[in-house]
């Protein structure tokens, strides 16, 4: 657990999502493992499962599952989301960004700033607010956030399509400025201007990367090495069990039974698994 305190991993590749990506995201005391994909996509979702276990064994090697759960994932904001004197928010009115799957920072947002325009509309407590006066939270979001929105959808459309494009994303995330455009844009949830110099290179090195994606994209995938014991160990305790609970997965091994003791010393994170 220690090694993810400070850190969180993402994961692209069609044997873990074919239009978004998988993750394991440190929380208090264990991590979260899982996936995401979109709705046409349920029949794939035990083989992304399986798939982001493999890719990530070797770090989560005798970790125990503690949940499995699965929740939709709103990210098209409702075509009304004002009727009457009554005004969604967050998750009700489809404010997760696409790419990032955030959500968390909009509905608090979302819902503060419904709030104060219901508080302004309201004249002191003297009137209801109107169908009318709700919807100039709508515009006033769409003004601050609108942008973001789109550039995030037309991101996910163009790099998340496919194998080659997600490698192409991926080099393009080593660039410095590549790297401080998506920092700022995500520390302050709009999006970023850059010079014009910025855009221009911008620019060719997403045409570069592009082209060169198939050439990037690997044949398969294989686990990522773990980060605190050496291969040959990892090997030698996947020989005997892998990951405790959760999905079924094919050719996965039993756990030797071990008393609660032993258990506590050996076991890795704590796994709260995602559909």
């Amino acid at each position: 657990m220690a090694y993810y305190r400070d850190l969180a991993e993402m994961y692209v590749g069609t044997d873990v999502s074919p239009d978004f990506y998988a993750w394991v995201f440190p929380k208090y005391d264990h991590v979260a493992v899982g996936t995401g994909t979109m709705q046409n996509n349920q029949a794939l979702i035990k083989s992304l499962q399986e798939g982001i276990r493999e890719r990530a064994k070797k770090r989560l090697v005798n970790g125990e599952v503690i949940k499995v759960e699965a929740h939709p994932i709103p990210e098209h904001p409702r075509p009304r989301r004002v009727v009457g004197r009554m005004a969604l928010v967050g998750d009700a009115a489809g404010y997760v960004t696409k790419s990032s799957g955030e959500g968390i920072y909009f509905a608090a947002k979302s819902g503060r700033m419904c709030a104060e325009q219901i508080v302004e509309s309201s004249a002191g407590g003297t009137k209801v607010p109107s169908e009318a006066d709700l919807k100039k939270y709508l515009k006033k979001w769409d003004r601050q956030y609108g942008a973001t929105y789109k550039v995030l959808e037309i991101l996910q459309n163009i790099f998340y399509r496919n194998d080659a494009a997600r490698e192409a994303f991926v080099e393009m995330c080593d660039d410095k400025d590549v790297q401080r455009l998506t920092f700022d844009s995500y520390l302050y949830k709009r999006v970023v201007t850059m010079n014009p110099w910025q855009q221009l290179k911008l620019t060719l090195l997403t045409l570069g990367s592009v082209l060169r994606g198939n050439a990037l994209a690997p044949q398969g995938y294989k686990p990522v090495p773990s980060a605190v014991r050496d291969d040959a160990e990892v090997n030698a305790m996947l020989a005997v069990s892998t990951i405790k609970g959760g999905i079924k997965v094919r050719g996965q091994k039993t756990a030797p039974t071990a008393s609660p003791a032993a258990e506590n010393d050996e076991r890795e994170p704590a796994l709260a698994g995602k559909g």
